[in-house]
């Protein structure tokens, strides 16, 4: 059975970058050992997204309280559910990602506004408790930063893996494996962060970790967590 991979592009310079040239070893290897592997490109920034304003923040809300949607508005929704379609047809996901201001470029933010929408990634339970809908998929991230954010004080200002982790995990994807080529900004340094970047990459698919099932955690929020509030 083929699996199907969606490849998210989320720098301008594509496999001209640093990031995409990690990304696209890991294509490389990926193709090379599994003959069933299906890969369709995303390109963010060339891409002709939905509107997440006007029309579709109205729809939305809408939709939210149950109310039907205008017959103006089916058409332009329709992008909407057309694009979270495409994401949910996936089995596998790899993101090249490069941090930007110590967070993702604004392209990928857009995206995962347009997607992550309730009734279709995630959704409430009676006690108001989001819980998420995407579940038995893997997501690959492939990212590069300036500097070196894996330790010490600059750790802390890595918001783009945080970030990453937590709104695909609210959504159900919990299984994420990142292989950051950093610090790239450096000439003396580069080489060498990319190169342990790459083994990494080769090493992970060599070792077969691509097999193994996704790994469920538990929801970002649990019901036990929050206070039950049940208006009667």
């Amino acid at each position: 059975m083929s699996q199907h991979l969606l490849h998210i592009v989320a720098t301008p310079r594509g496999l001209a970058s640093n990031t995409g040239r990690l990304s696209a070893l890991l294509l490389e290897e990926l193709d090379a050992k599994y003959e069933d592997l299906e890969v369709n490109t995303l390109d963010l920034f060339s891409a002709d997204l939905p509107a997440v304003a006007g029309t579709n923040i109205k729809s939305k809300y809408a939709l939210m309280t149950g109310q039907p949607l205008e017959d103006a508005a089916r058409s332009s929704w329709a992008e909407i559910e057309r694009t979270i379609e495409k994401f949910l047809a996936a089995d596998i996901y790899v993101l090249t990602v490069p941090m930007w201001n110590f967070g993702v470029p604004y392209a990928l933010k857009y995206y995962i506004d347009a997607i992550v929408q309730p009734g279709y990634l995630f959704d409430y339970d009676e006690y108001g408790v989001p819980h998420g809908l995407v579940h038995g998929k893997k997501m690959v991230c492939v990212t590069s930063r300036g500097a070196d954010y894996s330790d010490g004080p600059l750790a802390a200002y890595d918001f783009l893996e945080s970030y990453l982790r937590t709104i695909f995990g609210f959504v159900g994807i919990t299984d994420m494996t990142f292989f950051n080529a950093q610090p790239t900004d450096i000439s003396g340094l580069r080489k060498q962060a990319l190169r342990t970047a790459a083994n990494e990459v080769r090493s992970w698919v060599a070792n077969g970790a691509w097999d193994a099932p996704p790994t469920v955690l538990p929801d970002l929020l649990t019901i036990e967590a929050i206070p039950r509030v049940i208006i009667e």
